[in-house]
């Protein structure tokens, strides 16, 4: 039986699929991040240092990582539609619980348990994209699922912010559940079901034999490492700028800190663009961009004026979004065979760069302030640049090469 043909732009059908999938990146962003801009109210309501309430996103996302693998196999078993619609209902429906605990290590065990919960989209989001969209135009859907997670993430942060500044942070997260469950009603009534799916059951054995087979691909695991280091960067400016600007000398209010986080917003943006770019450039040389922007943004944000350390949290979101969308839309198309593995994989390194960096970066934080952060994630971006100017460059010449007429 021949397999339908892969959804292209400009169909109905890829509309329909678009939206669906700015629905869940979306909700996925806005549940998971949306305790970031709280963290410094968590410190000081709960009587812990600022690593240790930065666990209310590290915990969320560690567990994420680590429960990808898992979903990688159930992913070949059972329908991708039905796993994404009840992940995202149950995060957020957890978020709304969260609103009402009192005990610290209760509201951790709940971030913990979404951190479960959520595993079953992101993976499967981008298996998903990967077997219904046809490669030219998996770029465009990959920035637009990249993009709204921008989105969902400025919405969370700027809308907490607000709320617990001059209520308090319980109504702030019943409101961004709220928000979730309306995301997840649109997500399931839109998204077509899959296509080109076909299930299959995963032995152990062949469960591991797959995510061996993509960790021996170079390519692969360049990808995974671009990954962990451009999330942990991210994740790690955003827990801890919000500790900088309520102090001195900046001493903002919780409302203005939380317009700082509106700044996400522009990664909505760069991911677009990089999507449509994606077709006239290389995808090292965008990827390299990416990498040298956040750079420069975490350089700048080691200024003391108000005005540069702004700057440098924009320019650090443009180019994540920009980087993560060349690396994810990059790994659709080199995995050919057991993509939902090779999402799990790269969303494992992807989250774990998010709870280790995020977590670790407390460490300098409270030892050399924000200039022992800023040297920190200097030295995971340059890394970064290297992973790319060697590996994945090589790889592209090697494609080239291989496209020329013999």
């Amino acid at each position: 039986m021949t397999a339908p043909s892969q959804v292209e732009r400009g169909t109905p059908a890829f509309r329909k699929i678009n939206l669906a999938v700015f629905a869940a990146g979306y909700s996925t962003f806005l549940l998971m991040y949306a305790v970031q801009p709280l963290l410094p109210i968590f410190a000081e309501e709960f009587h812990i240092s600022a690593a240790a309430s930065s666990l209310a996103l590290s915990l969320t996302t560690g567990c994420l990582a680590a429960s990808m693998l898992v979903v990688g196999a159930v992913a070949e078993k059972w329908s991708r539609k039905p796993v994404m619609s009840v992940s995202l209902l149950v995060v957020a429906i957890l978020t709304i619980l969260s609103s009402v605990v009192q005990e610290w290590p209760t509201f951790l065990l709940i971030r913990t348990i979404e951190g479960i919960a959520l595993a079953g989209l992101p993976a499967l989001a981008m298996a998903y994209l990967g077997e219904e969209i046809h490669p030219d135009s998996i770029g465009v859907s990959m920035g637009l699922y990249v993009g709204s997670g921008a989105l969902g993430g400025m919405t969370g942060r700027l809308l907490t912010g607000i709320l617990a500044d001059f209520f308090s942070w319980r109504p702030a997260l019943a409101a961004i559940g709220v928000l979730g469950v309306a995301a997840s009603v649109i997500f399931s009534s839109t998204l077509p079901p899959s296509a080109r799916f076909r299930p299959r059951s995963l032995s152990i054995a062949s469960l591991l034999d797959s995510y061996k087979a993509h960790l021996r691909d170079r390519v692969i695991l360049a990808l995974m490492a671009e990954a962990f280091l451009i999330l942990g960067t991210l994740v790690t400016v955003y827990n801890y700028i919000g500790f900088r600007l309520l102090a001195p000398p900046y001493s903002l209010s919780q409302s203005v800190v939380g317009f700082v986080f509106g700044l996400y917003l522009l990664g909505f943006f760069s991911s677009s663009l990089i999507g449509m770019a994606s077709h006239r450039f290389s995808r090292p040389r965008l990827l390299q961009v990416g990498l040298a922007t956040m750079l420069a943004g975490v350089a700048i944000t080691a200024a003391r004026p108000l005005a540069a350390v702004i700057v440098g949290v924009g320019l650090v979101t443009i180019g994540f979004f920009a980087a993560q969308s060349v690396a994810s839309s990059w790994l659709g198309i080199r995995a050919r065979e057991a993509k939902a593995q090779a999402s799990a994989l790269y969303l494992f390194f992807y989250y774990m760069g998010a709870s280790l960096a995020g977590s670790f970066g407390g460490i300098f934080w409270t030892a050399y302030a924000w200039n022992g952060v800023a040297t920190f994630l200097a030295i995971l971006l340059i890394i970064a640049l290297v992973i790319a100017n060697t590996r994945l460059q090589l790889d592209e010449r090697q494609n080239l090469n291989n496209a020329k007429p013999h």
